[in-house]
């Protein structure tokens, strides 16, 4: 709204900038109405920034930054022009000018709206800390959080009752119209009955609007009832579809720097806030809508979805894709976050730390992968008329982007995506991960893997001693022990594999690896299987979904079998498994001659690599090579 410019020029006289700065910034007076300080929009040890109470204005020498009360506030907090003004206005108790007598009649009755639903949280937050409130306490602090972040976020409880924030709304003066209105009563449509609570034997999560303000609630059933969560309703104040859980938080998050990150429930978003990434936000009870895509474009240019690591978070992050595809605009786009196998940020956080989420957080993929994903995942693409439907599907997706330059650069990625599949023979192709990630060897585009690398005996798959058993417990021990891979990654590639299913499992080990997080130590994970039972390591979490989104489950689920019955010391260090990998992968590349020893060599060592039997496999090869020479074979 525009307002009067003697209000504005009022609001500046009677503004003190360096108050107004001080609540951020530890500043010095410098001399008279001149103040420094270390600048808060960049780093800096040697304070350059600047404030004159005098000029009404801030400067900072080192990064440039200057401005008015109003433009400090704007950087700070990440509010408009309006807001800005209205906080100032509200902080020096001056009255905020309404242009018209209908603007003037809203602020009244969202103002009387906003007062009820404030008394209503302080009363749910006393709630919480008495007797009647003692479950929901009991169910906040098992799920980790401190009593200090119960009090920061407000968090609070209704008691089973049927008029209990009624009756306490009425003392303080509120009207049983205003508490309906306000979405924390029932009227019944029997106008005979009286009004009832809302709310009931919920934990209550506090919902504030852009600037702090308490404006709606949700709340979390204890004990058995439905729904599970229950949301206020649509109301003059709360619009559910125009609004995020911490939207506020995340605001002035972003002016530090923070990523923003759309999680799916209020105990995720608490729970990333309290480990430090304070830019989270939640949908309210829907899905993600085209207006609250719009506020987190306000935030950053591309955010963070992140979903549940099951069937059902990832049909939410397709939801999310279909919904945002229309709305792209030149640099705005989406990051995908899968969480591992049955984790969600809050499960995570607890169960592994922050890292777990920055580590996450470099793993997101484009948007560009999650829409090829829509169409490609699971879908057989081995016939021309399969992979035409497939083109077509692909192709009417991408026009629903409505921005022409943004519309024709994805149909270039996805033309160019498809030509890939078509050189791969049909083989999916799948993405090309994140920026600045390590790609994959192998890409579809070189399409299938040889099965002998040049130079090996083509003539063992021809007698079915291919090794097959043997590889299938080196890929397993892989699928294991996945910080292996970046140790061993070019003797996985070179691995002479004749089997298609083996071959398959192969390139999806050595995709994965572009997902996996670059410096693990091997030494992390001492023991095949260490961590498997109960809390499995993150990078095999992370490669066995991408390995279950390839179809390679089973093949991999078999592989990590075998490789439990077959290196049955897991308790060895990590360089001892390396050399025996190697060693026993080394014996795939004997010249046959001698078959039925071979055979009996390659079944010995496929059930147990011990030390004996590789020294019994490395006997027979040296004379297996010994014998072709002097034949004049070698």
């Amino acid at each position: 709204m525009a307002f009067p410019p003697a209000f504005l020029e009022e609001l500046k006289a009677r503004v003190s900038l360096s108050d107004v700065v001080g609540r951020k910034v530890q500043l010095k007076r410098k001399s008279g109405s001149e103040y420094t300080g270390l600048c808060p929009f960049h780093n800096e040890k040697t304070p350059s920034f600047t404030v004159s109470d005098k000029k009404g204005f801030f400067y900072c020498f080192g990064c440039h930054e200057k401005g008015s009360a109003f433009d400090f506030v704007m950087k700070t907090e990440g509010l408009s022009f309006p807001e800005a003004v209205e906080q100032l206005a509200r902080a020096v108790g001056m009255p905020v000018p309404q242009s018209t007598p209908e603007q003037r009649e809203r602020a009244e009755r969202a103002s009387t709206l906003q007062e009820v639903v404030e008394h209503a949280a302080r009363w749910f937050q006393k709630q919480l800390r008495l007797p009647v409130g003692r479950h929901g306490l009991d169910y906040l602090r098992g799920r980790g959080l401190s009593d200090e972040t119960i009090d920061d976020f407000r968090l609070g409880f209704s008691p089973d009752s049927r008029d209990g924030v009624i009756a306490a709304l009425k003392r303080e003066g509120a009207t049983m119209d205003k508490i309906v209105e306000a979405g924390l009563a029932i009227q019944p449509e029997d106008s005979h009955r009286d009004p009832y609570d809302r709310f009931r034997g919920r934990v209550m999560f506090p919902i504030n609007d852009r600037r702090g303000r308490v404006i709606a609630f949700g709340g979390r059933v204890i004990g058995p009832g439905e729904p599970k969560y229950l949301n206020s309703p649509e109301t003059p104040l709360f619009h559910k579809g125009a609004n995020l859980y911490c939207l506020d938080r995340a605001r002035e998050a972003v002016t530090k720097d923070q990523p923003v990150i759309v999680a799916e429930g209020y105990m995720d978003v608490i729970a990333l806030h309290v480990a430090g990434f304070t830019g989270a936000v939640a949908p309210l009870g829907t899905a993600l809508t085209e207006g609250q895509l719009g506020e987190v474009w306000k935030l950053a240019d591309e955010p963070y979805l992140c979903f549940d690591g099951d069937n059902a978070g990832r049909r939410a992050a397709h939801r999310g894709a279909d919904r945002a595809l229309p709305l792209l605009t030149a640099g705005k786009s989406l990051r995908f976050i899968a969480m591992p196998a049955g984790e969600d940020p809050d499960s995570l956080i607890r169960a592994r730390g922050p890292a777990a989420i920055d580590s996450v957080l470099k793993l997101a993929r484009p948007l560009a992968d999650v829409v090829w994903d829509l169409d490609t995942e699971g879908k057989p693409v081995d016939t021309p008329e399969r992979r035409a439907a497939l083109q077509r599907e692909v192709e009417k997706r991408v026009d629903q982007i409505a921005d022409p330059v943004v519309r024709d650069h994805y149909r270039a990625e996805m033309k160019s995506r498809l030509n890939k599949m078509r050189q791969g023979n049909g083989q999916a192709w799948w993405g090309a991960g994140a920026p600045g990630q390590r790609r994959s060897f192998h890409d579809g585009a070189a399409g299938p893997i040889a099965p002998f690398p040049p130079g090996t005996a083509s003539r063992a798959s021809a007698m079915d001693l291919d090794g097959s058993r043997q590889i299938q417990v080196l890929l397993g021990v892989l699928v294991e022990r996945p910080a292996l891979l970046h140790i061993l990654y070019d003797e996985v590639s070179r691995l002479p594999i004749a089997n298609p299913e083996l071959a398959r499992l192969q390139t999806g080990l050595l995709d994965a690896l572009s997902l996996v997080p670059q410096g693990i130590d091997p030494a992390a994970d001492e023991a095949v299987g260490s961590g498997t039972d109960e809390q499995p390591p993150l990078e095999a979490a992370i490669i066995t979904d991408h390995l279950q989104r390839c179809g390679l489950g089973p093949a991999a689920n078999a592989a990590r079998l075998k490789a439990r019955g077959v290196f049955r010391n897991g308790s060895e260090p990590s360089d001892i498994w390396i050399d025996r990998w190697r060693r026993t992968a080394s014996h795939l590349t004997v010249t046959v001659g001698g078959s039925e020893e071979l055979a009996r060599r390659q079944e010995e060592l496929a059930s147990d690599l011990s030390d004996e039997n590789l020294q019994k496999m490395e006997e027979f090869r040296l004379r297996r090579l010994r014998e072709n020479f002097d034949s004049g074979a070698g």
